[in-house]
């Protein structure tokens, strides 16, 4: 791959020119990638990296049906939406009938962004109401209208909290107001929701909408207890409200034994409004709304004309129609249960072993660790995650930390991520973890017994997605500069001369391992 400028002048560029809001992964020493290819990334030095977070390529990095897609439409037609094309209509039938009968009419934009600006639209056209309920933490996007209704970004920010939007408690019963250990949790958090609509009644406001996640990701990887959508659903009905469903993040069979993640929730439950984006074209700009006749009827009557220039367009459509195919071809959606229960056993058996780990929790390649400093207050583990992430990455493995308290290790991998891939992260995972609580004076003991089954059997007799011939010996990544955490002494990071030894094209055991996932 031919690059325009070296590492350090993109970073100056960037520095220059990219508005310095716009935040880069691993700021201290930020990664430069120039390529990617199924669940690797590769920077300028051509060092792999496995990725751990990128939930945008879902399909996988650079897909070759979802390249070929795109070329063979790009070379015969792209245009406006407003012509009539089979591409669109295509799409719209195939992604209806992924979701509950009622959810039958499409919207097309360009991102999550866009999709649920829409849909608050065409919740309060509806029957005029006006007012959001929101969940604590919640994060809807970048635009105007989103940022109002998003905990996440406008409680960060000098930005108060609008007089049409309520903040409800968000479902986690881990380290929310009712836990693990309350008889009714998914009811006692549908009853807050019930009291928001009580207080603003009171206060002769109409609510328009509950929107949610149906499990939120920027929140901490919360999955909402069993119920608890039904029961929301029942009071905002109730109200004369309609129930947002935002799968821009979750959706496209992410947890595995279902399409949707609301589906988690049972055939009784079907929201009014569903959202989606990011992985819908792996990568290209491509989101939807998808709702009822009623609802979209509604919208039309107020003679105000919907048109997306870019939403919908032949290229997008086609491109979405391919990563359709692929989900069901490779069978991603039993790569993510096969997978997911795995990498879950895996981390449980971590979190017996070290004292750091809080919670693990999460369906399908959706999970997240919960890191902290203390078992029985559940005291978030800050700088620790934080750490953790900067050494992942010098193993290179790529991991984020989110969550109210940057505390909560998330998992969203492309969906052809593998057994054996699980096991090298947390293998990664469990030396890092190991160290960090040996220099903070941990005591730790393991509670595994040395019977316990270990579960060895890859899936790889079913692993469709060998896209690329990699023949390469790729070197093991010349690591950074190390970045210096309060939490460490000295002795405890690697040596200078260990940090920045060159391999010189010799493949170490590591090394070998690695070149051998590669290949498989």
């Amino acid at each position: 791959m031919c690059e325009l400028y070296s590492k350090w002048d993109t970073l100056a560029l960037r520095e220059k020119h990219i508005g310095p809001s716009c935040k880069v992964f691993f700021a201290a020493d930020p990664i430069k990638i120039v390529r990617a290819q199924r669940q690797y990334m590769f920077d300028e030095n051509g060092d792999p990296y496995l990725d751990c977070i990128n939930n945008v390529a879902h399909v996988g990095h650079c897909h070759p049906e979802v390249v070929k897609a795109a070329l063979k439409q790009m070379e015969v037609l792209n245009t406006n939406s407003r012509f009539l094309h089979d591409n669109i209509v295509e799409y719209a039938k195939r992604l209806s009938a992924t979701l509950p009968e009622k959810l039958s009419v499409c919207y097309f934009t360009n991102s999550g962004s866009e999709a649920n600006d829409l849909a608050l639209r065409l919740a309060r056209q509806f029957r005029g109401h006006q007012d959001v309920i929101t969940l604590d933490h919640a994060y809807h996007g970048h635009l105007s209208s989103l940022i109002e209704i998003s905990p996440y970004k406008f409680r960060k920010g000098k930005d108060v909290k609008k007089e049409f939007v309520h903040v409800a408690p968000s479902p986690d019963t881990y380290r929310g107001k009712y836990r693990e250990d309350h008889a009714d949790p998914a009811s006692a958090y549908a009853d807050e929701v019930k009291k928001i609509i009580e207080e603003a009644h009171k206060s002769g406001r109409k609510i328009a909408a509950f929107i949610a996640e149906s499990m939120q990701s920027c929140g901490g990887q919360i999955i909402p207890p069993a119920g608890y959508f039904q029961k929301v659903a029942e009071y905002v009905h109730r109200a004369g409200g309609v129930f947002i469903a935002d799968e821009v993040q979750v959706g496209f069979g992410r947890v595995g034994k279902h399409f949707w993640s609301f589906q988690m929730h049972g055939e009784d439950f079907a929201p009014d409004i569903v959202t989606m984006g990011k992985p819908m074209g792996n990568g290209h700009p491509m989101a939807c709304v998808v709702t009822t006749k009623e609802i979209a009827e509604a919208f039309s009557s107020s003679g105000m004309e919907y048109f997306n220039t870019y939403g919908g367009n032949p290229v997008s459509c086609a491109i979405g129609l391919a990563v359709l195919d692929i989900i069901e071809n490779e069978d991603l959606q039993g790569n993510a249960t096969r997978v997911g229960n795995y990498l879950s056993e895996l981390l449980n058996t971590q979190k017996a072993k070290h004292a750091l780990i809080g919670d693990i929790r999460g369906i399908g390649l959706f999970i997240g660790i919960d890191l902290v400093k203390d078992h029985e207050e559940r005291t978030p583990a800050t700088a620790e995650a934080q750490h953790v992430i900067y050494k992942m990455k010098e193993k290179q493995v790529l991991l984020s930390a989110d969550g109210p308290h940057r505390n909560v290790l998330k998992i969203k991998p492309p969906m052809c991520f593998t057994e054996e891939d699980a096991k090298f992260m947390v293998d990664q995972l469990d030396e890092i973890l190991t160290a960090l609580e040996e220099a903070m004076g941990a005591k730790t003991e393991s509670v595994i017994s040395e019977n316990t089954p270990c579960r060895t059997k890859s899936c790889s007799g079913r692993r469709v997605w060998r896209w690329y011939p990699l023949k390469i010996c790729v070197p093991i990544l010349q690591m950074p500069k190390e970045v210096n955490l309060e939490l460490l002494s000295d002795n405890t990071t690697d040596s200078k001369e260990n940090l920045s030894r060159k391999r010189n094209g010799v493949c170490t055991d590591k090394h070998s391992l690695l070149s051998k996932r590669l290949k498989t």
